[in-house]
């Protein structure tokens, strides 16, 4: 018995001190060294995409929510959800490893149509997101198409969509806030070719305006779609809704517009700006003198 304990005490020694050698033998780690590049990267925020349509169907949905995926992949600054539902857009503990509404930083729509498949829960929690987490909020073009039974995110967003009196056409566009970031790359004055909402319910002293249609340079004559008498057709504008940032621009309707690389910066500055990361004036202004109607 005594022979197996010593037995016993000198295998254990051996392994402690082939132990200790290993141990002398690995490198120190160096925190400062990046990790491999699959390594799971970390993202600085997380925002949440929704493409759901229960309406009229635009192609470039998919193309839309791609871009803001690889935009903030490249990046480095948010990791990006990507859901044609709209289950997530909640506070309620959904488990199975599903994320809320507590877990993200900003929402975006994306040529959302129709009424969403929300409750009366849902819309409360998304609301409450904005308003009083101070959350972000990103419309893409037909955000304004939506939700037409919820008076409350017509507050929010700015507005609802009420037609294109010159569908899809090369549009000239004034630059009304050349210091707001994400617009700061456009000229004063320049054409894009996509389709521009007439929106309805919707004033410029309740938003920032931030491009806009050149009144002098749009053609009315027996256009029955034209509703607005004032003639002001904005194109992006900027607010704030309680503590929380409020983004929406009509372009983005082509899937070519995704290709544009105009576009695509205003919406990576869009997102950014929404995420507090920079500062814009959300401050109404009246419309500019040299663009404005005579008609």
């Amino acid at each position: 018995m005594r022979c197996a304990r010593i037995a016993l005490f000198l295998f254990l020694s051996c392994l402690i001190l082939e132990g200790l050698t290993l141990g002398q033998d690995q490198p120190a780690v160096n925190s400062s060294v990046a990790p491999p590049p699959h390594a799971k990267q970390v993202h600085l925020k997380h925002i949440l995409v929704i493409g759901q349509t229960k309406g009229f169907e635009h192609d470039s949905v998919s193309d839309g929510m791609a871009a803001i995926y690889t935009m903030g992949h490249d990046s480095g600054l948010w990791d990006a959800t990507l859901r044609t539902d709209t289950e997530l857009i909640t506070k309620k503990d959904l488990g199975r490893n599903a994320k809320n509404l507590d877990y993200f930083d900003a929402l975006v729509f994306v040529s959302t149509t129709g009424e969403l498949d929300l409750d009366d829960t849902q819309k409360k929690d998304m609301m409450s997101f904005i308003k009083d987490d101070g959350k972000g909020f990103v419309g893409v073009h037909a955000a304004l198409d939506t939700n037409y039974k919820w008076p409350e995110y017509g507050e929010m967003i700015g507005g609802w969509f009420d037609q294109h009196p010159w569908s899809t056409f090369n549009a000239p566009i004034v630059n009304e806030d050349p210091s707001f970031p994400a617009v700061r790359h456009f000229p004063r004055a320049f054409v894009k070719y996509d389709e521009i909402y007439q929106p309805k319910e919707w004033s410029r002293d309740k938003v920032n305006v931030l491009l806009s249609l050149d009144p002098t340079k749009l053609n009315y004559a027996n256009n029955p779609r034209v509703h607005r008498a004032d003639h002001d057709f904005a194109v992006a504008w900027d607010k704030t809704y309680g503590k929380g940032r409020v983004f929406y621009s009509t372009l983005g309707h082509t899937e070519e517009a995704w290709n544009d690389p105009d576009i695509r910066k205003m919406y990576f500055e869009a997102i950014k700006w929404v995420l507090g990361m920079t500062d814009g004036s959300t401050a109404s202004h009246p419309r500019l003198e040299a663009h404005r109607d005579e008609h």
